[in-house]
């Protein structure tokens, strides 16, 4: 039976969730060691001492993925469909400084951080994003694809630009994140799993010709490419694959098309995508969050119940299912007013 759109609007943020707390512990290391240690994670696990970003932190703990996305979420409630630069610079800043207090590693990636020193210094919002390539937008950018329409997509990805240009205002990271919302967009308004990827992939195309020009490998292309690489082969080559030719690092253009393929692995089945994904090794939380909220849109909350319980304990007050109802709720009052980025600050 067909998952609700209410359904579908949470499994988006809880997928996004079990994705990124199966895959804190394995991030960072090395998929040999991760094969070896787990093999395929069967569940969530505690962070093991020797993970040099998140040892410590229990089984079953989201990272800066979780906490990023439920702060654009919140935005875009507070704003109507509006992010406030400022107001995100000052979330953002506010958050690490919490992770900060309680000795967390896991705090902004290179390309945030770098933009919000810029805006402390002065630097129009517009232009402390113009080097951020890396793929903090797409981990972070599913609550705009629950608020916004994929049809008509122009209007998607003026939404997606002004979510990220603060802090990835260029070509690959506007695409990255462009065709993480478009697929999960589509997934809201009831496409397959392959639909909502032939989306992002149109999604990435459009992203592509926003923001400053930065030197790297076309986003579109690359997912492409890695759904290709993964097409009629089994889980665990595939993962190999996507390890060693698609890429899991902190850039968009390895971090999207991975967790992309990931979902074209086990498109029937959320929970066994995220449990891969968190398999991978490298930047595997982000590719599990991502994947985990693709399939999550396209399925609804279809997950182990074992699992959303055990999330919720672990995470106590995260409150993403009243997140996505009211991120719902904003899609269904139909078109807002413009959220493009004003022309001033648009890249020349």
């Amino acid at each position: 039976m067909r998952a609700s759109v209410k359904g579908r609007a949470r499994g988006t943020l809880l997928g996004l969730a079990i994705g990124d707390a199966l895959g804190m512990p394995t991030q960072g290391l090395p998929r040999e060691l991760i094969a070896k240690r787990y093999g395929i994670l069967q569940g969530f696990r505690a962070a093991p001492d020797d993970n040099p970003i998140s040892h410590g932190l229990p089984a079953g703990r989201v990272t800066d993925d979780t906490d990023q996305a439920v702060i654009v979420g919140r935005l875009l409630i507070e704003g109507r469909g509006h992010i406030n630069p400022v107001a995100f610079a000052s979330a953002l800043l506010t958050w690490e400084k919490r992770m900060m207090e309680v000795g967390s590693l896991d705090l902004l990636g290179p390309s945030t951080r770098r933009a919000l020193s810029l805006v402390a210094q002065g630097v129009p919002a517009h232009l402390a994003g113009r080097n951020g390539s890396t793929n903090g937008a797409a981990m972070r950018v599913a609550p705009v694809g629950i608020a916004y329409a994929h049809e008509p997509i122009e209007a998607l990805i003026d939404a997606v630009v002004q979510s990220c240009h603060l802090t990835h205002n260029t070509t690959i990271g506007i695409a990255g994140a462009a065709a993480v919302a478009a697929a999960v967009s589509a997934g809201i308004g009831g496409s397959s799993v392959g639909e909502a990827l032939r989306f992002a992939v149109e999604g990435a195309r459009l992203g592509a010709r926003r923001g400053f020009y930065y030197a790297g490998a076309d986003v579109a292309a690359r997912i492409i490419y890695a759904l290709d690489l993964v097409r009629g082969r089994v889980a665990e080559e595939s993962l190999h694959l996507i390890y060693s030719l698609v890429g899991t690092s902190v850039m968009t253009q390895e971090a999207v098309p991975a967790a992309l393929a990931i979902c074209a692995v086990a498109p029937t089945d959320p929970w066994l995508a995220c449990r891969l994904a968190a398999s991978l090794g490298g930047d595997c939380d982000t590719v599990a969050a991502i994947a985990g909220a693709i399939l999550g849109a396209c399925h609804g909350d279809a997950f182990p119940r074992h699992a959303l319980e055990a999330l919720h304990a672990a995470n106590p007050g995260l409150g993403l299912e009243a997140l996505a109802d009211a991120l719902l709720a904003l899609r269904q009052a139909g078109p807002k007013r413009s959220v493009a980025v004003p022309f001033e600050e648009q890249a020349p």
